[in-house]
């Protein structure tokens, strides 16, 4: 593979790519705002700019420029070398390329550093972005000098409600454009322009129009500033007392990698962030993957219950294994929303008990060609992995079956059907995260609470069949449990043992069916900055 030199490492590179992508793709950061990995280059902020080294049969480009001698007191003509866009200029073989080390680069960056924050209000204080800005972090990495300008900055609109779930704050922009291109060029729809130039230019959005859709929180998210904020996160909390955990967004089948960023001392996540990672959803996720969080509290089953009336969990597991153990028949229906381990462990019942296996989830919803998948459930391949056949029969065909069972265990709430109703009268076992109107919990006898995807280490199988582990980033609410352990339990309590009594059990069992995620690189446990990707898992 080529390489080039940048600040006299080695950075390899493929054919086509600028110097400031092949040195992120190594962890090497060169200071931009404007430029995106997913997006189109528009070179117009000039903070990359790297000084690169002419060949040796080549004569430097030079410019002249006035620099104050201090002797003469007077300024003078002098000769620098021409600057170049690192997110414009292709890498090339053998190339010398200076950032960090060159003192015009340092000048360049330091003036344009000021230049952006002339009529920059200084609200950090109540920015949502601080803690995260690149302005801050370039102001003290690049420029860290007293503001010059003593006249009155330039004032422009502050708090535009640009739709729903976006509010945009023009004096804080810098015209980076960044989310004009997210418009243009991955929603497929510009309802985002710029009026105006120098320093009266605004973002703006189209005649008629407002910014709505599907992904209107990813202009927010490629924000390097504090310009675009968006209703469910401004004014709510302070990056810097966030823990960012690694995890897999539950809405639908396409898996889309994300940060869950939560504030231990309260056990309360504020936000879902995308997680880059280019085979699943790139740098993106959509809006109702953005808001995946809220589930966390919205409606939860926290206490268990047994014939309507509340009990303790452990009641509710013994009462559980006494159904499952019971003659009459039993079906086991698994989830296509619960994960890949929780699923293991009812096929593994399913087989001791000699059960029939059915499966649920959540009904389709609007899908797209950008990222949202038809299937609504994060985890139906893995579901069937689990069981190891090609496909199940569904809760209506488990409807029509309903007089071969006098016991049923649930695993998940959700129906796929309106109508359960055929089903009163067996004894039936809900393990249940959420209260719903339409749901298993209409015809359950006992209910048992178990932990969401952010209480419980788990791996869901995307509809491309690739397996992907998330991490635990919320401690279980009330006295809810993960589903895999409430299901061990009732599995010991009824004679039919699985094995399994830890997690780690379970995934060796899932492995040997082929279902092994990759591992999960080492995270720093802080909410990184908004708009610069993470690493690929």
């Amino acid at each position: 593979m080529p390489t080039f030199k940048l600040d006299g490492k080695e950075i390899a590179f493929e054919k086509g790519e600028t110097i400031i992508k092949a040195a992120y793709k190594q962890g090497v950061e060169i200071p931009h705002y404007c430029w995106h990995p997913g997006l189109s280059v528009a070179a117009n902020c000039r903070m990359c700019l790297v000084e690169i080294e002419p060949a040796a049969n080549q004569r430097a480009m030079m410019l002249d420029v006035l620099v104050w001698d201090a002797q003469k007191k007077d300024y003078v003509v002098s000769k620098k070398p021409k600057l170049q866009p690192a997110c414009q200029m292709a890498a090339a073989e053998g190339m010398v390329v200076k950032s960090e080390t060159s003192e015009h680069v340092a000048l360049a960056r330091k003036n344009v550093q000021e230049f952006l924050l002339l009529n920059h209000p200084v609200d950090c204080p109540i920015c949502d972005q601080s803690g995260e800005c690149k302005l801050q972090d370039y102001y003290m990495s690049e420029q860290a000098t007293p503001k010059r300008m003593r006249d009155e900055p330039n004032h422009k609109p502050k708090g535009q409600v640009f739709g729903p779930t976006i509010v945009y704050d023009a004096e804080r922009c810098i015209a980076c454009t960044r989310c004009i291109r997210v418009c243009e060029e991955v929603i497929g729809d510009p309802m985002l322009d710029m009026r105006e130039r120098g320093n009266l230019y605004e973002i703006i959005t189209s005649p008629g129009r407002q910014l709505e859709g599907h992904y209107t929180m990813m202009t927010e998210w490629v924000c390097p500033v504090g310009a675009l904020t968006t209703s469910h996160w401004r004014h709510k909390g302070r990056v810097w007392l966030l823990k960012g955990t690694q995890s897999v967004c539950p809405g639908c089948a396409t898996g889309c990698n994300m940060w869950v960023d939560a504030d231990a001392r309260e056990n309360t996540a504020f936000r879902n962030r995308p997680r880059d990672n280019e085979a699943v959803n790139q740098y993106w996720m959509c809006d109702d993957g953005m808001l995946t969080y809220e589930r966390v509290y919205k409606h939860r089953v926290t206490t268990a219950k047994i014939d309507g009336e509340r009990e303790a969990t452990a009641k509710a597991i013994e009462e559980a294994s006494t159904i499952v153990a019971s003659k009459g028949g039993l079906a086991v229906v698994l989830s296509a929303q619960r994960s890949v381990e929780e699923n293991m462990v009812a096929v593994a019942i399913a087989k001791a008990a000699g059960a029939d296996l059915y499966l649920t989830g959540k009904a389709s919803w609007d899908g797209d060609k950008i990222l949202r998948n038809a299937d609504q459930n994060p985890n139906r391949a893995g579901a069937l992995k689990a069981a190891g056949v090609e496909s199940l029969p569904s809760v209506a065909d488990l409807v029509k079956k309903s007089s071969s069972y006098a016991n049923i265990l649930v695993l998940g709430e959700d129906a796929d059907v309106e109508d359960l109703g055929d089903l009163k009268g067996k004894k039936v076992v809900v393990l249940a995260t959420h209260e719903t109107s339409s749901s298993w919990l209409s015809v359950a006898n006992v209910v048992i609470p178990i932990a969401v995807w952010a209480e419980t280490d788990g791996t869901f199988v995307n509809a491309k069949g690739m397996a992907q582990a998330f991490k635990r980033a919320l401690a279980p609410r009330g006295e809810v449990i993960p589903a895999w352990e409430a299901l061990a339990k009732i599995a010991r309590q009824a004679g039919h043992d699985t094995g399994y009594t830890k997690l780690a059990e379970v995934r060796a069992a899932a492995a040997a069916k082929g279902i092994e995620a990759p591992a999960l690189k080492k995270q720093d446990g802080v909410a990184p900055a908004t708009g610069t990707p993470q690493s690929t898992v």
